[in-house]
């Protein structure tokens, strides 16, 4: 089935709650007042967790499972954070699997940051389990209500994760990074609020950024068709129809039957460049390109987007700014926008 989100569709009306999404729903499920007791048990023991009462020499050591959460806690915490990533450039975070030494740093940690929503879904036995007795924290899952969450069209129950898309989502999930912060460290309180404030306005200028230059495209233009469905939030944002290959986890495999589909989409509706992602194989994509030629439409690809995964180190695209900066000049350009004076440290596109 092809994935596509109207950006006028209504949210949701549901709102999280609390303990309960913290520790994840899947966990809970036909273990009846047992079950509800050891969670309560958990969320005790947790809240409990002694915090520096002053700053050591020693920065807090913070372990987050992604690029993206990594960048955030960086920024806010500054000086005062010294942050792994487990998951670097090009990894599927649907997918990932823990290593040993990954165990290792995170039994170590000070504080464990990690997405939730089902992101890290070979991870989330592991997390809660370190929540019984570490500072562990769900950020994005805790920070956001699912009244703003996009359901996940292939399981009714889960939603879909990928809510850096959109950067004004994106804020509150920094503002919760910072709480985080301070609950781990209370005495650096002043430190982590100004840095979460001037974050917060580079996340302001990265949205106006985005939304001029993506206004620029024709809007019988506006149609981003990707390798799977990670950006819906970037579309409801936009204004643009998404078409992913895959589904919102890349652990489905797309059929035969649904390139097909989307073969048929790009020769009727006439588009001419679809993208491939860092994180994800290029195979599908080439398939449609293949495809699209083979029913005498051309369809280019529109070039690489940073979708689950961040760019290398030392590179714009290395942090969260520098990724969706790249993303938004890529599609603009791609599906004839003018991607303008893209922020410091961005290439401009290549038309």
């Amino acid at each position: 089935m092809i994935k596509g989100v109207d950006a006028s569709a209504p949210p949701g009306t549901e709102t999280c709650a609390g303990a309960a999404t913290a520790f994840g729903r899947s966990r809970r499920a036909g273990r009846g007042w047992l079950g509800a007791l050891a969670a309560v048990l958990v969320v005790v023991l947790v809240t409990a967790l002694p915090a520096r009462a002053q700053p050591s020499g020693e920065p807090l050591d913070v372990v987050a499972t992604t690029g993206m959460l990594g960048d955030a806690i960086k920024a806010v915490g500054g000086e005062r954070v010294s942050v792994t990533t487990l998951m670097g450039p090009g990894v599927d975070p649907h997918t990932y699997r823990q290593t040993r030494s990954d165990i290792g740093r995170l039994t170590r940690a000070d504080l464990v940051v990690w997405h939730g929503l089902n992101l890290e879904a070979q991870l989330e036995k592991l997390m809660h389990d370190l929540a019984r007795r570490q500072r562990v924290v769900a950020l994005a899952e805790t920070a956001l209500p699912r009244a703003d969450l996009l359901a996940d069209e292939d399981y009714p129950d889960r939603y879909d994760p990928h809510v850096w898309m959109d950067p004004s989502l994106w804020e509150r999930v920094v503002e919760a990074a910072r709480d985080a912060l301070i609950d781990a460290e209370p005495a650096s309180r002043a430190v982590f609020e100004a840095n979460a404030r001037a974050y917060l306005l580079k996340l302001d200028e990265l949205d106006d950024y985005s939304r001029k230059v993506l206004e620029s495209v024709p809007p019988k233009g506006r149609v981003l068709v990707t390798a799977h469905d990670a950006f819906r939030y970037f579309g409801r944002a936009y204004g643009y129809e998404v078409l992913g290959i895959q589904g919102i986890s890349t652990e489905s495999e797309a059929s035969l039957h649904q390139v097909e589909r989307l073969v048929g989409e790009l020769a009727k509706r006439q588009i001419g460049a679809i993208f491939v992602e860092s994180s994800v194989s290029e195979r599908n994509v080439r398939a449609l390109v293949e495809g699209a030629a083979a029913r005498g439409h051309t369809v280019r690809v529109g070039g690489e987007l940073y979708s689950d995964a961040m760019g290398a180190p030392d590179t714009p695209e290395g942090t969260y700014l520098g990724m969706i900066a790249h993303n938004v000049s890529t599609i603009a350009c791609a599906l004839g926008g003018d991607a303008g004076q893209p922020p410091a440290g961005v290439a401009p596109c290549k038309k």
